[in-house]
């Protein structure tokens, strides 16, 4: 065995959540009487949190009070409809139950808020993640290597690869000092992970196992 801990990203790389992400923000943006964003728009603006996605999704110049409340609609929305077409990424579930019967220590770490991370990876993936944590206050996001630093170390992981999808997760890895698998199938094109250069990138979720085992 290569790895004895799989650290994973959530949104693009476990779970396509854009569906849900792009109705809760395009909810609040009409409520407050702000252009629509499209689904590629969304898909740009996800990876480095929820505050961060509603900031890019505003047009520019808009006031710190209007952002506030988009923030707030979006999140009142997203809370009771973060399951409505989200659903894991074909194959995805197959990988999780392999390296479990292979005893590899599988973490999710995401920059989505906590409470949404922990609904979203109970419902859809229940007792396979052994350490999940998203967005808290007082703990440093992605690109801040704190919270895989502490998934290792609560997991006892000697030697641990990260997973993800987009530019913030090859950098949380290198500043985690871990080797980084992207994943192509998520939020970034591959032409843009190939820029970064992580250690692999892989197109199907089945090429994770043959990485890690």
């Amino acid at each position: 065995m290569r790895f004895d801990t799989a650290v994973f990203d959530l949104d693009g790389t476990v779970l396509n959540t854009l569906p849900d992400l792009e109705g809760s923000v395009n909810f609040a943006l009409e409520k407050n009487g702000l252009p629509l964003r499209s689904t590629e728009e969304v898909r740009q603006f996800v990876g480095n949190g929820i505050r961060n996605l509603i900031e890019q999704s505003v047009p520019e110049n808009t006031s710190a009070a209007i952002t506030d409340k988009c923030f707030s609609d979006f999140k009142e929305h997203y809370t009771e409809n973060s399951a409505v077409q989200t659903k894991p990424y074909d194959g995805i579930v197959a990988v999780l139950e392999e390296l479990k019967k292979y005893g590899v220590k599988i973490a999710v770490v995401s920059n989505k808020a906590d409470f949404a991370v922990q609904r979203l990876a109970e419902q859809y993936f229940p007792g396979v993640f052994d350490f999940v944590s998203g967005e808290r206050e007082g703990v440093r996001r992605k690109p801040c290597p704190d919270s895989v630093l502490r998934a290792m170390k609560l997991l006892g992981s000697k030697n641990a690869v990260y997973i993800g999808d987009s530019e913030v997760d090859v950098e949380t890895s290198r500043n985690a000092g871990l080797p980084c698998i992207s994943v192509t199938w998520g939020f970034r094109d591959k032409t843009v992970l190939e820029r970064l250069s992580p250690e692999y990138i892989i197109d199907r979720p089945c090429q994770i196992t043959k990485i890690i085992l």
